[in-house]
């Protein structure tokens, strides 16, 4: 086995929405492999936030202002990239966001809205990237799914689909650009622990799990939430050529929920 396959040496990687939180542990695992970053985000403080925490951690990251949904901004920052740092060899569409409203109350606004960051956005990106990447005869793009790329539950009708239609987003450009050399997979976490979520962890005024982390810890045979740290291993692994014959796959990191049907009450 060829251990160096798993390097990102030489290699840069533009990770969307990456200031902190998942994006920002993705990139953080690319850099460790020698990977050089590239993220953008909505606005300067959030860009110049990431800036900052990639510089305590001894990362040298190219931060820029970018509203993914907006298909000439984010032509003009490929461009830039490809003026200012490279061609980019790997692209995570990692930006997203939800909308928790239940369905009947929800305005088509909103539904759009999601639609737009979570499904349009990583089109235009991938759109962008691809014509370099066939020019180079190679290219890796990684789309951040969801288990609700699978699943529904209640209030997340709109980020259901927009993940649905995501997973297929995926296997259609490993269909469509495959034999460029361009592979396109998905990551669908499972429930991952980060500051957003942390109210649901938090130990009630009696000392109990708050109702929602009994559920998925209940929920999950590995018996815990995700951590970030969980989706490094597997983003490299599709960003290195160690997964150059793993085209159009979206790998669960979920702790086994989706294989599981919970115990019984």
């Amino acid at each position: 086995m060829n251990i160096n396959a798993f390097s990102l040496e030489g290699k840069i990687a533009w990770i969307t929405g990456a200031s902190y939180g998942i994006g920002f542990a993705i990139a953080e695992a690319y850099a460790d492999c020698g990977a050089t970053i590239v993220f953008n985000d909505i606005n300067q403080e959030l860009v110049d936030k990431g800036l900052a925490a990639y510089a305590e951690k001894g990362i040298k990251a190219h931060g820029y202002v970018c509203d993914v949904t907006d298909e000439d901004a984010v032509q003009a920052l490929v461009k830039k990239v490809e003026e200012e740092v490279g061609v980019i060899d790997i692209l995570v569409n990692n930006a997203g966001i939800i909308r928790r409203i239940p369905m009947h109350e929800m305005s088509a606004a909103d539904f759009r809205k999601v639609i737009d960051v979570d499904l349009n956005a990583p089109f235009i990106c991938a759109k962008a990237v691809i014509p370099a990447m066939i020019e180079k005869g190679h290219g890796k793009i990684i789309n951040i799914c969801s288990m609700m790329s699978e699943l529904g539950r209640e209030t997340v009708s709109a980020y259901a689909a927009a993940k649905g239609g995501l997973k297929m987003l995926t296997r259609n450009i490993c269909s469509e650009y495959g034999e460029k050399n361009i592979q396109c997979n998905g990551i669908g976490p499972g429930y991952i622990a980060t500051p957003q979520t942390a109210p649901l962890r938090e130990r009630q005024a009696d000392g109990s799990r708050h109702p929602f982390d009994q559920f998925i810890v209940s929920k999950t045979p590995a018996g815990r939430w995700g951590n970030t740290e969980d989706l490094q291993g597997p983003a490299v692994f599709l960003a290195s050529d160690a997964s150059d014959f793993v085209n159009g796959h979206i790998l669960y990191v979920d702790g086994g929920i989706l294989a599981y049907i919970g115990k019984q009450p």
